[in-house]
Formats: structure tokens, C-alpha cells, sequence
């Protein structure tokens, strides 16, 4: 006998007596068995996928923010039987034509991604019901493996602690949202970093959010990449390209913009960009962010646009996961963690559909503790007045610069490193604040940060949001606009170029400042000698236990360490653009044997013992931290228990700058640069290194043992280099004439040194000269961070 397919029950009886939500896909709420069930129409039609965390762990190290975003994904439904796929295609690669076969063999030639399935359990209509709530309690965000990648623990999503969280969940014309509750269990091997922000570390509770957006219609202009603009680029493999032509395709990633006027000069948008600051931020810091975010203004405004860029307090009622809106978040973490500016971007075009910033609380913060130790300024031991408190007023300047950069992550800006040498051109550099000192010596924080966008960013915004009227030759006015800030001096130069070690840009540097990176190393030095002078029991108010008076000092002490960075990146750099063929600019050019020599003869006075040593007034004042207090990262590394270690501070400073010195990259680039143009050469840079180090003249006390701890660091920089695989045969040829002649010059000295200090540090070097390969400069304490603290970099 013949079976019959069970016939499905409607819709309308399934869903009886349960709530529904009407929206861009209907969906219904289920009290009794706690569930989601959503309602599909649309089959093989494309939409949005959007998971994100709108509750956090609020640990830095591992990542997962309170906002933090997930990929945004183009997905469809596509149905078989009963069974429902949610499906990825791979935008990577295209076909760009009308030619049905040639799209069918693209999609035929690379993968699609099943995200889920699902199991119809009625119909009516053309519509289709499915249990939607195990899809919505995974792990989108990818959670598990986050904790265990970071060692913080075996976890696994938990069913029965888990639910939805209804507040935010919630269905709109264009687009449907659902949160969880989530709870992940597990943790037997809890790390250090889940223990310290969880109640519990065997349940870590988070929320995760779901969105399902409607694609923008298919007005948006796309906008070609080009390398001289600071726009980060959408990319893919177009097959149906031409041969002749390249089969790479790059456009700019922006938001939509539209003057309401073409032909007029100024004209309103007809939708201007808003952003929403998150209303939990504090006064006097959200007014701060505020004004800085409203910063960007200006560049619209420079580019045609009346009140086109515009920011506001989210409104008490709105979800910040909610993809209508552009949000500014006021994130909150254990420790000082990065802030960056994420968005929400359409994969089929680069349209950003929702810009998405995080901003660290804790960072005003350091940036208050750094003006303090700079300034000593509590004379009688009372907190200042707010309205005069100079601290203060440079912690929200740098907030305002903060929002800014952030915000203009989100408009699709990259990084300019180069922007401080044109007279802090861009917001979206890393800006070390400007310190100096003033006609009576004393610490002057008055311009600290830059007020207002820079010259370079209405560049950006420029080329990337500049309505053109029509008939314009767009590709000519584009290039005008890049074209004419090159003959301006404007730079650009991003991530790849500033952030190793090795790198070679003389200009591309992270949280360096001024004009001329030498002469702000100098200035900085002098007003480093200023604040330690002044640096005491005035550093900190009265009550503060005496110990935490390093937490100020090692911003204090270290305040060059950008600057000297920047310097020593100078030896063996060489200068370049982002050239094309016709634009004007210059491709490569030699940096002068002079500029790098003046570098390094600036790097090498911070090195010199009276640099690096702490004097004693300052070194007695701090004790051990109290019981009761958590010690911390942000504090110098100590070979001394609980006491503090004014040798290992020394010790951090002087093995920073020679990480740059005697980096692998730079050292074989410096053997090349000599034989082409006669640049400075590595031999010549370690012998002035070793003039400066080993052959100086001995002092006394402690400063004495700081001079025989560098002349140790700089021979494991040495030798580590003459054994290193990275360098070139001739790196390590010219290390290696170095170390034999150093070690003659050693044994020769040893002859005649009379104290028995001086003869065990001769020992002991020569004795680890017998063993190059052994050498690991790993061994030297770190730097306590100066960057933020955490896992990833959008600062």
C-alpha cells in the first residue's frame, strides 16, 4: 500500500495563539516553549546577515566588546523539500555580465557556504514557518573558539542557560532583529584573563544579536579605488573582464550621499549622514565626543555639502545593535583597551549601511595620568578645580581627536601616519600630544592635540563623497583633486608602512609628532628632564599611597619612546609615495647619509647612562604596592620581587630603540642603500653604536651598573643579528668582523680594568660571545604598554 506525504498544517494554525511581529520577515514569539519561529516569503532572494555582541566580556586581551561586530554576510533561502538552506555565495568572485552561463560557471567554479538548515513546519501561500530559535542560540560571533584560541578556556554554548532576550527583539519595515542570552559553560581550564571579569568563571553569559536587513535598491554609484586616497577598498575577481583589462575590481567603501542640488556650490543632502552617541557616556565626556565627531563637518562642508554630516544623542528607545543606526559607543573594560571604528558594509558594493565606532573608557584616563606626570601639579595636595584642572582639558582634547579618528574609520577612511609631519594634516593619524616648554622652562600642555578636521581629511572626504555634476569626467576630477594635494605636500601613508619594525617609510610613523622627527626627539628629551626634576610627592594627591606614584612615572619616563621609534626608523629608510604613472610624484628616493646619520647620533643620547638613569630622590620615594592593591601591567617589569627595579626601567628603554636599529630588515637594506647611493652603512652604525656603549668612559653608583647592563643589550642585538636567517649574508658577514673586533677590544681592556665590577662584566660578555646563536632578545624586560592594551589595533 501506497504512503501519503503528511500534509503540513497553515500557518495560521500553527502560530494560533502565539505573538506576532510583523516586519521585513514576520516572525513569531512562542511564551510557552520559549521559541522563535520565522516566517519566509522570499526565496532566492538576497539579504543581510549581521551577528554582533551587544553585551561584552570587557576584557581587552580576548576581544569580545561590549558592540563588537561580527562579518556581514549576503545570504538567501533556497528550499528543498521541506528543508529550508540558508545560503552564503561567494562574492570573491563574479561575472559581471548579462550572459546567464557565463554567471552559472563562476558559481559552478568556487564554493557557496550552507549557514544553516532548517525544517518547514507548516505553509500557507507561498510562505513557510520554521523553528528559527536553535540558529539564533549558536555561535555566530564564533565565541568558543575565541576563548580558546586566546588558552582562556573550553567553552561551549549551553541550551538550558540560554534564551531570548525579547527587549531587543524586535521587527521593522526594512529590517528584523533578535538577541539572545547566551551562557557558555565549560571552563575547568579557565585563563587568567575569563577569571578576572566573570563572576563565575565556569558560566560566562553574554548576549548575541541577529540581524536580517534588506539590501539598499541599486542606486548606489560605486566609486573606484585609487591608491593615492586613504579609502579603504571593496575587492573582488571579475571573470568577465576583458583580457587586456585587469580582472581585479576595487571600489572605495563609503556611505551613500546625494546633493539635493548637483549644479548648486553648497547644497543640503537628500539624506545626511547621522551619527548617535551612546547616551550612557558621562559629561564633561560626552560633550567632548560630541564636538569631535562633529568635526567631520567641516570636510563635508569643503566638499559642497550644507549640514550633511550631523551627530546626535541615541534616543533612550533605540537598540545600538539596531542597523539604522550610525552609533558611537562608550565602551567599558578591566584594563585600557583599543578603540576602532567598524561598519556594517554592503559586500556587493562597499555601501556602508551602518557605521559602528567603540571608544575604551579607560583611555582618558592615561591620558590624564600622563599630563599629571608631566605637570606635578598637586603643589598642596588637593584635587584641582575641574574648569582649571589642565589635565583634564588635554584628556578631552585628545577625546575629541579620539571620536574623530574612530568616526572617520566608519565613513571609510584608513590610517595617515605621515599627517604629523604636515602640521598634524589628518585626525587619522596616531597623534602624540604636543608637548613643550615654555619661555620659563616650565611643561606647556596648552596645544596639546589639534582642534578641528585636518587638511588631509578634506582631501578624503573630497574624493570619496564629492557629487559631481552631471557631465563631469569623473576619473579627471578625481585625479585633479588627488593631484592638487600632492602639490600641496599632502602625504599618505597607512598600516603596512608605520607598524613593523623593519619598516622602511622615514615619514610613516605611529603617535610620533612634529615637523622633524629629530628635532621633536629633542625637545621631547628636554621635556622628559624637566618633568622628572619636578617629578615627587607634588606627582600624586594627598591620601594616595606613595606607591603609585610610579603609575605616573612610567608615562613620564618613557614619554620619547614614539619620537625615539620615529628617529631610529630613519636609519636605513628610504622615501616613497603611492605613486601612478603620470601623476608627478617620485616613486623612491634615497634618505640622505646625513639625515640618518643625525638620527643616529639623536637615538644613541638615549642611550647614554645619564639618559637611563632614575636619580635617587625619585627611586626612594617608591615603596612596594600595598596590600590590598592589584598590581599591574601598565607598571615597569622588576628582577627585584616587590621592590622597584630602576635597572630593569633602564633596561626596557634601551632595548626598544635597538629593536630598530638592529632589525634584520633595516640591517640588510642598510648594506644595499650603502652600495647604491652611498647611504649610511650598517658597519658604520655599529661601530658608533659601540663608541657610544662599550668605549665610553666608566661611571660610578648606579649609574655605572646601567652602562654595563646597555653595553649587555647591545651585544645581544648584536649577535642575535649575526645569527639571524631573515638578514642577508653580508648582515651577518659585518656582525660578525664587529663581534671579533669588539672582542679584541674587550680582551685588550681587560688587561688594565682594575676593579673587579668592571672585570666580571668583561668576563661575562666574552664569555657570551663564545655562543652567537644563543643570544634571544626576548631575555630583556619589555616597555609596560604604551600603546592600548588588548588584542587588536583600530586605535
Amino acid at each position: 500500500m501506497q504512503g501519503f506525504a503528511q500534509k503540513l498544517p497553515s500557518i495560521s494554525e500553527k502560530t494560533a495563539n502565539l505573538k506576532k511581529y510583523e516586519g521585513f520577515m514576520p516572525f513569531y514569539w512562542d511564551e510557552d516553549s520559549g521559541k522563535i519561529w520565522l516566517e519566509i516569503s522570499s526565496l532566492n532572494q538576497d539579504f543581510l546577515y549581521v551577528s554582533s555582541l551587544p553585551a561584552g566580556l570587557g576584557s581587552n586581551d580576548i576581544g569580545l566588546d561590549r558592540g563588537l561586530l561580527g562579518d556581514e554576510k549576503v545570504v538567501f533561502f533556497n528550499k528543498v523539500g521541506r528543508k529550508i538552506m540558508l545560503i552564503q555565495p561567494n562574492l570573491r568572485y563574479r561575472a559581471i555580465t548579462n550572459d546567464a552561463n557565463e554567471k552559472r560557471a563562476i558559481e559552478q567554479s568556487f564554493a557557496q557556504s550552507t549557514l544553516w538548515g532548517f525544517t518547514v513546519e507548516a505553509e500557507e501561500n507561498g510562505k513557510y514557518l520554521v523553528d528559527a530559535t536553535d540558529f539564533l542560540m549558536n555561535d555566530p560571533m564564533g565565541i568558543s573558539d575565541r576563548l580558546k584560541d586566546s588558552k582562556q578556556g573550553s567553552y561551549a554554548p549551553d541550551k538550558s542557560r540560554s534564551a531570548m532576550y525579547l527587549a531587543r527583539t524586535k521587527n521593522f519595515p526594512l529590517n528584523s532583529e533578535f538577541e539572545v542570552t547566551l551562557t557558555f559553560t565549560g571552563g575547568s581550564d579557565a585563563g587568567n584573563f575569563v577569571k578576572s571579569v566573570t563572576p563565575s568563571s565556569d558560566a560566562i553569559t553574554l548576549r548575541v544579536h541577529h540581524s536580517f536587513v534588506q539590501l539598499p535598491d541599486n542606486q548606489y554609484e560605486k566609486r573606484v579605488f585609487d591608491p593615492r586616497s586613504s579609502f579603504n577598498a571593496l575587492g573582488y575577481m571579475d571573470y568577465a573582464t576583458p583580457v587586456s583589462e585587469p580582472i581585479e575590481k576595487y571600489f572605495i567603501i563609503r556611505h551613500r550621499l546625494k546633493k539635493k542640488d548637483q549644479t548648486a556650490k553648497i547644497s543640503e543632502a537628500v539624506k545626511p549622514i547621522v551619527y548617535y552617541l551612546d547616551n550612557g557616556t558621562p559629561e564633561p565626556i560626552r560633550s567632548a565626543l560630541m564636538d569631535g565627531t562633529a568635526w567631520w563637518n567641516q570636510a563635508f562642508e569643503a566638499a559642497g555639502y550644507k549640514n550633511a554630516f550631523q551627530v546626535k544623542l541615541l534616543p533612550d528607545d533605540a537598540d545600538p545593535m539596531d542597523c539604522r543606526y550610525n552609533v558611537i559607543n562608550w565602551v567599558h573594560r578591566s584594563t585600557r583597551g583599543w578603540s576602532y571604528g567598524a561598519s556594517v558594509t554592503d559586500p556587493r558594493t562597499g555601501e556602508i549601511i551602518k557605521g559602528h565606532v567603540s571608544l575604551g573608557s579607560l583611555r582618558v584616563r592615561q591620558d590624564y595620568l600622563i599630563a599629571q606626570g608631566l605637570l606635578s601639579p598637586f603643589e598642596n595636595g588637593q584635587k584641582l578645580d575641574p574648569e582649571k584642572d589642565p589635565m583634564l582639558k588635554m584628556a578631552l582634547a585628545r577625546l575629541r581627536q579620539l571620536a574623530a579618528h574612530e568616526v572617520g574609520h566608519t565613513l571609510g577612511l584608513m590610517h595617515n601616519y605621515t599627517a604629523s609631519i604636515n602640521s598634524r594634516a589628518s585626525v587619522m593619524d596616531y597623534p602624540h600630544p604636543s608637548v613643550k616648554l615654555d619661555a620659563k622652562g616650565e611643561v606647556d600642555l596648552s596645544d596639546a592635540y589639534a582642534v578641528g578636521i585636518g587638511e588631509w581629511d578634506k582631501v578624503s572626504i573630497a574624493y570619496g563623497y564629492q557629487d559631481f555634476p552631471k557631465g563631469t569626467d569623473e576619473k579627471v576630477a578625481l585625479n585633479k583633486i588627488l593631484k592638487d594635494s600632492h602639490d600641496k605636500g599632502l602625504l599618505f601613508l597607512t598600516d603596512q608602512d608605520a607598524r613593523s619594525a623593519g619598516s622602511v617609510s622615514p615619514t610613516a610613523h605611529l603617535w610620533d609628532g612634529g615637523k622633524n622627527p629629530i628635532d621633536e626627539l629633542e625637545n621631547l628629551m628636554k621635556v622628559r628632564e624637566k618633568g622628572l626634576k619636578s617629578f615627587g610627592e607634588k606627582t600624586i594627591k594627598t591620601g594616595v599611597p606613595m606607591a603609585f606614584l610610579e603609575d605616573a612615572l612610567v608615562p613620564l619616563y618613557n614619554i620619547h619612546r614614539y619620537q625615539i621609534e620615529a628617529v631610529s626608523k630613519l636609519v636605513g629608510s628610504m622615501d616613497y609615495h603611492y605613486a601612478v604613472r603620470g601623476d608627478g610624484q617620485f616613486s623612491t628616493k634615497a634618505v640622505s647619509k646625513e639625515t640618518q646619520q643625525k638620527a643616529l647620533e639623536t637615538a644613541l643620547k638615549c642611550l647614554s647612562a645619564d639618559f637611563l638613569t632614575l636619580p635617587e630622590n625619585i627611586i626612594s620615594l617608591i615603596p612596594p604596592r600595598p596590600a590590598g592593591y592589584m598590581s599591574s601591567r601598565e607598571l615597569f617589569k622588576k628582577r627585584t620581587g616587590l621592590a622597584f627595579d630602576p635597572l630593569a626601567a633602564a633596561e626596557s628603554a634601551t632595548d626598544f630603540p635597538l629593536q630598530f636599529l638592529f632589525h634584520p630588515e633595516r640591517a640588510s637594506r642598510m648594506i644595499e642603500y650603502e652600495a647604491r647611493n652611498g647611504g649610511l652603512g650598517l658597519e658604520e652604525m655599529i661601530t658608533q653604536v659601540l663608541d657610544k656603549t662599550f668605549k665610553t668612559t666608566k661611571n660610578q653608583g648606579l649609574n655605572r651598573k646601567v652602562q654595563f647592563q646597555t653595553e649587555q643589550i647591545v651585544l645581544t642585538h648584536l649577535m642575535a643579528l649575526s645569527t639571524n636567517e631573515a638578514a642577508n649574508y653580508q648582515v651577518k658577514a659585518v656582525c660578525g668582523k664587529a663581534l671579533k673586533e669588539l672582542k679584541a677590544y674587550l680582551e685588550e681592556t681587560k688587561k688594565t680594568a682594575k676593579d673587579a665590577d668592571y672585570q666580571a662584566h668583561l668576563d661575562y660578555a666574552l664569555e657570551r660571545m663564545k655562543n652567537p646563536s644563543a643570544a634571544k632578545v626576548a631575555v630583556h624586560k619589555e616597555l609596560p604598554p604604551g600603546a592600548p592594551i588588548g588584542c587588536g589595533e583600530e586605535d
